[in-house]
């Protein structure tokens, strides 16, 4: 971006956040002026201090909305929220100055500004003595179990940390261990607010955005250990669509039945959308991956044709926050890596393909410990048999897959994708879609590396037609069924990953399949997902 283009985004950006905050502060107003006598007396708690410090990001805006539809519907709410209430968070952390302080001052104005005239509760700091000389000089692995007063803080805080440093493997240095503190002891005053909070509001449940993030994993923990129902949400994969559980929201657990088989209509919905994403025309949390899918050039051509076998191998970005939870046959991705790496050494007739995710090179989000250093350091392209794509080069992955004998994967969704292009699919990491059988996914790290040694050696097992319809139904539910639409109240902002409030009667919420879904979920033990 030029220093024009820039300066240009930031007034835009400016303009737009004053709007937007003017418009949901008059909506607020108006929800309140309709909203019925409560029709119970618990209301539904909302947090949220991971989505976006000065702006409408798209999950502040989905909370906002949720909780104005439920409120017109008689169900009474209430926002706990930050205020000044960590020495550091995740959003306001500068990794190179790790003294810097957050920028609370802007924060704390955009929460009075969306939450205007809503009841709130107000979390501030509270020091600890006792914790912060516990955690003196100590290292990193050894904060990773540091517990208080019952709460895993160590653990908590991990996942929000490798995203803020946008690495898994931490490096054990002052500045890492500086953060690491101050989110421990942060962590630590959330859990102390939280149950003040919870006493005085005795809420009917808690909802809090994805959770993997500190403040809500540690509301959402609280609030479980004192016995209250916590749900979480995240971007769905459609656009401007919010997916709500009871579970983990970044592992997207969703109850499909096993006798369950899509109709005509359902098929052709499917088959229309699949038209689109095979070439790359989908975004995720408003975000395009895929910016311009280019056919393979004439060199991998070559290579493909010189080798007996081709194995695509598609990476995650490792400090996502699905992260967490595919790491169960493998200590971390880059564990994966170096097994697949040993099967390339002893396999010379087959071509690996290591294809890097495009989001490790998002702007302002790229990645700081990427599959492109993990190639440099075992010097994995000196293999003549292996070729490595990086994460800006858009080389159509569907044509490689199509190309293939079998897919490797760690928990990336192409896997489920390949499946349906009738690819076999040995995965590595617990993924979303392996919930029901879509592809091959050992028990153990034994039984994957025999199954690769199979694969390699006397050929890949054909796609059960068990797995290629659960994919099926699998990405169907995905995108039409757990995926809640709220377009009808918002729009894309001057940047993608923001929002901006339309202007709407407020009373539309009121009759909003979506709400009614999150309602039904959230108090007659519903399941979030739409009626077709």
């Amino acid at each position: 971006m030029t220093p024009d283009n820039w300066m240009r985004d930031t007034v835009l950006r400016r303009i737009e956040r004053h709007i937007n905050n003017f418009r949901v502060a008059w909506m607020s107003l108006r929800v309140i002026a309709s909203a019925p006598q409560p029709v119970q007396q618990q209301p539904v708690l909302f947090f949220r201090a991971s989505s976006g410090i000065d702006d409408l990001s798209w999950n502040s805006a989905f909370q906002v909305l949720t909780a104005w539809g439920l409120r017109l519907r008689g169900i009474p709410v209430r926002f706990l929220v930050c205020n000044r209430g960590m020495s550091l968070c995740v959003l306001g952390t500068d990794r190179d100055t790790p003294n810097k302080k957050p920028p609370c001052n802007s924060c704390v104005y955009q929460s009075k500004s969306i939450y205007f005239g809503q009841p709130k509760e107000w979390l501030t700091y509270q020091y600890d003595a006792s914790l912060d000389a516990k955690l003196s000089g100590i290292s990193i692995h050894q904060m990773m179990d540091i517990e208080h007063e019952g709460v895993p803080l160590g653990k908590l805080v991990l996942p929000g940390l490798r995203w803020i440093l946008r690495r898994h493997n931490l490096v054990d240095d002052e500045k890492t261990r500086s953060i690491y503190r101050k989110y421990i002891l942060s962590a630590n005053s959330i859990a102390h607010e939280t149950r003040s909070a919870l006493q005085r509001v005795k809420p009917a449940c808690v909802v809090v955005f994805n959770g993997q993030f500190f403040p809500e994993a540690t509301v959402k923990f609280v609030a479980r250990q004192t016995g209250f129902k916590v749900y979480s949400h995240e971007v769905g994969l459609q656009p401007m669509t919010a997916f709500f559980t009871e579970g983990e929201s970044t592992a997207y657990p969703i109850d499909i039945p096993a006798d369950l088989g899509l109709d005509n209509a359902q098929n052709a919905k499917l088959d229309a959308y699949l038209e689109q994403r095979f070439k790359g025309n989908f975004t995720m949390g408003g975000v395009r991956f895929w910016q311009d899918i280019k056919d393979l050039d004439a060199s991998l051509r070559n290579k493909l044709e010189q080798h007996e076998k081709v194995v695509p191998v598609f990476t995650n970005v490792i400090f996502d926050t699905s992260q967490p939870h595919a790491n169960t046959l493998y200590s971390d991705m880059f564990e994966w890596l170096d097994d697949v790496l040993e099967a390339a050494r002893q396999n010379p007739n087959t071509l690996f393909i290591i294809r890097a995710h495009p989001d490790e090179a998002r702007l302002r989000k790229s990645s700081l410990e990427t599959v492109e250093q993990w190639v440099r350091q075992t010097g994995a392209t000196n293999l003549p048999n292996v070729v490595f794509i990086p994460p800006d080069q858009f080389i159509s992955s569907y044509e490689l897959i199509g190309k293939s004998d079998f897919v490797l994967i760690y928990n990336s969704t192409i896997g489920l994708e390949a499946t349906l292009l009738g690819a076999p699919v040995l995965c590595a990491g617990k993924a979303r879609f392996t919930q029901i059988p879509t592809v091959f996914f050992p028990d153990s790290k034994a039984e994957y590396l025999a199954k690769l040694q199979q694969f390699l050696h006397k050929g890949a097992d054909r796609v059960p037609d068990q797995y290629y319809q659960n994919a099926r139904k699998f990405l169907y539910y995905q995108l039409f069924k757990s995926s809640l639409p709220f377009s009808e109240y918002l729009d894309t902002g001057i940047r993608v990953t923001h929002a901006k409030m339309r202007a709407f009667n407020p009373n539309m919420l009121i009759k909003s399949v979506t709400i009614e879904t999150i309602f039904k979920g959230l108090f007659e033990k519903g399941d979030f997902l739409l009626k077709d």
